[in-house]
């Protein structure tokens, strides 16, 4: 078991450069990964255990072993990780966004609102910041257990511009996206998950590389 120490990297390639690697030797693993994820989430309640499954096939292909091949694997074997993940982010996010909001509103008749809101906005931030390095190292094969969650935890609040990065890659292609909807309908169907995806797991892959365990 790696221990929660973070480490220096080892000089694996990642970022720009190996992304391209991906898209030259990959294209068309990704086109079907990315149809392979839309597909998984029509029946909507299927939603987590696919963004978990899409995660590991990503983090498969990124290591070489070929993300296409495993993606209904880890689809049908990540159930419960899957849900739990989303649950144990999900709702945090929730219930802190609907609290700074809620505060923010009382915030300028009297000044005490801002403490709530404060403290609902760390929820918020740490939260988010954890949860891109939780994806990342249960994708790597890390059980889903408190062990991990700690570490998702020191690494979001201890690394916390490596997971902002992956954060912006995976969220701002995609709210581009809907904003544009439907001209961007065909870019969403084919590369609008998987690219976007790839891009925050080699963001992160120099700080998730010695965390990894067996599927």
């Amino acid at each position: 078991m790696p221990n929660d120490r973070i480490p220096q990297g080892n000089g694996r390639r990642s970022g720009p450069r190996r992304f391209l690697e991906l898209l030259q030797q990959e294209g068309a693993a990704l086109l079907r990964l990315n149809v392979m994820f839309l597909l998984s989430c029509i029946p909507v309640v299927t939603l987590p255990p696919a963004c978990l499954a899409l995660h590991r096939a990503i983090c498969r292909m990124e290591a070489g072993e070929g993300g296409r091949r495993r993606y209904w694997d880890a689809f049908r074997q990540g159930w419960r990780d899957g849900f739990a993940a989303f649950l144990l982010t999900a709702l945090p996010l929730a219930a802190a966004g609907y609290g700074m909001w809620f505060y923010l509103r009382f915030a300028a008749s009297n000044p005490l609102f801002y403490l709530p809101f404060m403290l609902c906005s760390t929820i918020f931030l740490v939260t988010l910041l954890s949860s891109t390095y939780l994806y990342g190292l249960l994708a790597d094969g890390r059980a889903l257990s408190k062990g991990t969650l700690r570490l998702a935890l020191v690494l979001g609040v201890g690394k916390p511009l490596r997971a902002v990065l992956a954060a912006l890659l995976w969220y701002g292609p995609l709210l581009a996206a809907l904003l544009w909807f439907p001209l961007s309908g065909a870019y969403l169907f084919l590369i609008g998950f998987s690219i976007p995806c790839l891009m925050g797991r080699l963001a992160l892959a120099p700080v998730l590389e010695g965390y990894g365990g067996a599927m």
